[in-house]
């Protein structure tokens, strides 16, 4: 109970970084995949999940810096679980969202042989895929 409580108020205090990706997550507005913001899996809270394609998206402040450590223990946990995790720096986000959103839908293979292919995130693209 703990978790959802902390979700909850994460949920109302939520970065604009967040309330952008939320914008483009919600609703299944992204490649019609459902997602959950500041969702409880484990004893973790993650910032959004599909649990559809057992996907999770964390955005990264400067914050994350100092608890690299902390981060990579929390991937290894929700990585042993089946999750696949994408890390997002906050300034890669609000610098290029179009090329995130695709990185997601590359991830989350809704991309077929007759779709588009999109254009990759450049190298600098954080920690990415953990």
């Amino acid at each position: 109970m703990k978790q959802l409580d902390f979700a909850r108020q994460l949920r109302s205090k939520q970065t604009d970084t967040e309330s952008l990706m939320w914008s483009r997550l919600r609703a299944h507005r992204l490649f019609g995949l459902k997602f959950r913001r500041q969702q409880p899996v484990g004893v973790y809270v993650v910032d959004f999940l599909c649990s559809g394609k057992k996907l999770i998206i964390e955005l990264d402040g400067g914050q994350h810096q100092e608890r690299i450590g902390y981060d990579e223990a929390r991937d290894a946990w929700l990585k042993s679980e089946g999750y696949t995790v994408l890390r997002y720096w906050n300034n890669e986000v609000m610098g290029n969202l179009e090329g995130v959103l695709e990185d997601i839908g590359r991830v989350a293979g809704v991309f077929t042989e007759a779709s588009p292919s999109p254009q990759p995130l450049p190298p600098s693209r954080g920690r990415g895929l953990i």
